[in-house]
């Protein structure tokens, strides 16, 4: 058996932006020391706005025992050091790792022209890492989503250069929810790539997160993503592209049966039929958590189509470094079940070669 961490990330660093096009260098973030009630912490100055270097902070959470949780190897997180992010997955018992971004989970610009060049440098930086990285280190594709033919263009470069993911947010564009037509081009590329579509947990909208400023992230980051998974499966998006393949990552696995029952009771209304397995038969899968009530979920929905992540690389109510260990150990869950958990599942959404 594998083990796939299906949710692992990296920190955008000085090297990231190395490589925007000459064009794109007029917009390199600005790196910036916080200071008063932010001394300590670090930030980009993007669009006239700060934006975090790292996502959730150890002061947030504690420190002691939780370090040792949560704080990867800084080489490591930043990828300034492809091996050491290697030789720690090796420590972890870890044979693959999917990698999201960090600074994109926030809305970072309304421009068309820097989405465009950020994106451009992300996606081939994450190229590098992902040649250096020998088949262990797979990732999503970060899109410049208000330029829709960049987009796709962006779509096909990533998926010749070992990305087996798109990346969305529950909102995109500022105002756009996924259900949107204006994404049936993306869907309809990522199904033709084989790529799947993984809503993670953040949002695109600087008008939420605003709003939510002051309160902990579950409305302007969790919440965002589960009112998604209940717009792309309400409005039967998955059966207008048959063979496409949804994620939802790092939102528990906790409300898929809330969510289910909402959408049930609305089509019983609506005199429309709704299939109890419908995670099963339209591709959609989601992330759980160690701190889940596994046995109750899998009761509920299955275990054809739950994964399970690390959230390597941030500080927050996410992470846990040990998830993929410590999930493998517990006996409330079945050895079969653990294993479709750890590496079928995980292959199936990211459409990955049999590994380890």
């Amino acid at each position: 058996m594998a083990i796939i961490d299906a949710d692992a990330h990296v920190i955008e660093n000085e090297r990231t932006w190395d490589y925007l096009d000459a064009e794109g260098q007029q917009f390199r973030p600005m790196r910036l020391a916080g200071t008063g009630k932010d001394e300590g912490k670090e930030f980009w100055l993007v669009d006239g706005r700060l934006k975090p270097l790292r996502r959730g902070t150890l002061d947030a959470f504690g420190a002691g025992q939780l370090q040792e949780k949560v704080q990867p190897p800084e080489h490591s997180s930043s990828m300034e050091d492809v091996a050491a992010r290697l030789r720690h997955m090796d420590e972890l018992g870890t044979d693959l790792q999917v990698l999201f971004p960090t600074m994109f989970i926030n809305p970072y610009t309304d421009r068309a022209d820097i989405e465009l060049a950020y994106s451009r440098a992300y996606n081939r930086w994450l190229a590098e890492i992902w040649r250096q990285g020998g088949g262990r280190l797979r990732w999503a594709v970060v899109l410049p989503l208000r330029t829709v033919d960049e987009a796709l263009t962006e779509m096909r470069y990533a998926k010749q250069h070992g990305a087996c993911a798109v990346f969305v947010r529950g909102i995109e564009c500022g105002d756009k929810m996924l259900n949107d037509p204006y994404f049936f081009p993306v869907y309809d590329e990522a199904l033709n790539l084989d790529l799947s579509v993984c809503v993670h947990t953040g949002n695109g909208s600087f008008a939420l997160s605003d709003f939510y400023a002051e309160e902990a992230g579950f409305s302007r980051f969790k919440l965002v993503g589960v009112g998604a998974f209940h717009h792309v499966v309400f409005n039967e998006i998955p059966k207008r592209f048959p063979g496409l393949r949804f994620g939802f990552i790092e939102l528990s696995s906790q409300w898929i049966p809330y969510a289910l029952n909402d959408i049930a009771r609305r089509f019983e209304r609506m005199e429309r039929p709704f299939s109890n397995d419908v995670l099963r038969e339209q591709g959609i899968y989601v992330t759980c958590q160690t701190s889940d009530d596994l046995p109750y979920i899998i009761g509920q929905v299955g275990d054809d189509n739950l994964v399970i992540g690390t959230d390597y690389g941030h500080a927050d109510s996410s992470t846990e470094l040990f998830a993929l260990k410590t999930f493998s150990e517990m006996d409330v869950v079945p050895a079969a079940t653990r294993r479709k958990i750890l590496d079928d599942n995980a292959r199936a959404l990211y459409a990955l070669p049999e590994v380890g």
